[in-house]
């Protein structure tokens, strides 16, 4: 009989995990370390302090390249079809946020596109990749060249030491700012290179073939510095950090501006704008953004020292539920526990008492600002 883990994919790194003695679970398709030895507390608290190595190679990597006798400026104006950001001023080596929308304005994925002088790469979620990919060749096939790149592995060095380390193997990374994007030369292999990440820190990620993602990984680890960090940590730095995962604390029935995301709405797309509108459902978006929402994503400081879980009800004073919570869990670097979620529009003031409900019982809570722990990128 076949079992869920024969049908599992591995990414490059798969045998490299083991070695390091890794617990590997399934997670969008693929056979993922979700923990280390060391265990998801200290690996968390081990990035804050110096620096953590992903494996974020179940993501999806796209190229977006002009037809023959195309520029770089026609497909930039196709991706603008389908995203609420302004890519075609997007300057060279730079990447910036974006999010794939729907005709309802709904959230169908969020992305990060880089202009790399002759073509965009695109880095999307892992359990959206088919459907991404699917949406760009539907909407975009006749107006620019759309290459899945499989044959690459993605790492993600974070953490305040990430930059001493990548200066030791690229100087020239010294010189990035956050959101920059190279292509590089490294282990003799062309990789593209980004300083951004997803846990709040400052830090690299560093597209590479697979065949050199193991040398690497290893050269990495091999710095005092650097430890080998598995899903949980992540998904605990990334929530301390207030950002959100897709599919948790957004989705396709939920818009950008629910989803507390205004801000990457880009001011030339909106109502206002040069060139507004144009992507799937942005009537929906404008008048989301003009008119307010009944529903918006907030932090929520939990004031017991119970964590509150995704899926938790969310309460007035009066034990009416006006919301749930989408994501929630221990921080270790703020020491409590921490919580997102969304509640009805009157609730989201900042300083709002509000409760989850957990096993039953009230645990009392109230809407904060994020992050709940200062990010740290660097701006230059």
């Amino acid at each position: 009989m076949s079992t869920e883990t024969e049908v599992l994919l591995k990414t490059a790194l798969y045998d490299l995990h083991l070695e390091l003695g890794a617990r590997m679970v399934p997670f969008a398709g693929y056979q993922m370390p979700v923990q280390y030895p060391l265990g998801v507390m200290k690996e968390h608290l081990h990035t804050r302090a110096a620096a953590g190595l992903f494996d974020v190679s179940h993501m999806g990597q796209v190229r977006l390249s002009p037809l023959p006798g195309g520029t770089l400026a026609d497909v930039a104006a196709a991706l603008e079809t389908l995203v609420p950001i302004d890519v075609i001023d997007l300057p060279l080596n730079k990447q910036r946020y974006a999010v794939f929308t729907n005709e309802q304005g709904g959230i169908l994925d969020d992305l990060m596109i880089s202009n790399m002088g002759d073509s965009l790469f695109v880095v999307v979620n892992a359990a959206c990749k088919q459907q991404d990919v699917a949406h760009l060749r539907a909407h975009l096939a006749g107006r620019c060249q759309i290459t899945e790149l499989t044959d690459r592995a993605l790492l993600a060095l974070q953490g305040p030491a990430a930059a001493e380390v990548m200066a030791r193997l690229l100087p020239q990374t010294a010189s990035l700012v956050f959101m920059d994007s190279h292509e590089v030369i490294l282990l003799g292999a062309t990789c593209f290179i980004s300083r951004s990440g997803y846990t709040g820190e400052d830090g690299f990620e560093i597209s590479v073939p697979n065949q050199q993602a193991v040398q690497l990984a290893r050269l990495l680890l091999s710095h005092p510095e650097v430890a080998a960090i598995g899903l949980g940590a992540r998904d605990s730095l990334r929530l301390e950090a207030g950002l959100c995962l897709y599919g948790h604390d957004m989705d396709a029935s939920i818009s950008p501006v629910e989803a507390s995301l205004a801000w990457a709405l880009s001011k030339v797309r909106r109502a206002d704008g040069a060139r507004a509108g144009g992507y799937p459902g942005a009537a929906v978006v404008a008048r989301h953004f003009a008119e307010g929402v009944g529903k918006k994503r907030v932090g929520l400081q939990i004031n017991e020292k119970i964590p509150v879980r995704e899926g938790a009800d969310i309460v007035d004073a009066d034990g009416q539920i006006i919301g749930k919570v989408t994501s929630g869990g221990f921080g270790p670097s703020v020491n409590a526990p921490v919580a997102m979620g969304y509640v009805t529009q009157p609730h989201s003031a900042i300083g709002t008492r509000l409760s989850a409900i957990v096993r039953g019982k009230p645990v009392a809570m109230e809407v904060v600002k994020t992050p709940f722990f200062p990010q740290r990128y660097y701006r230059g």
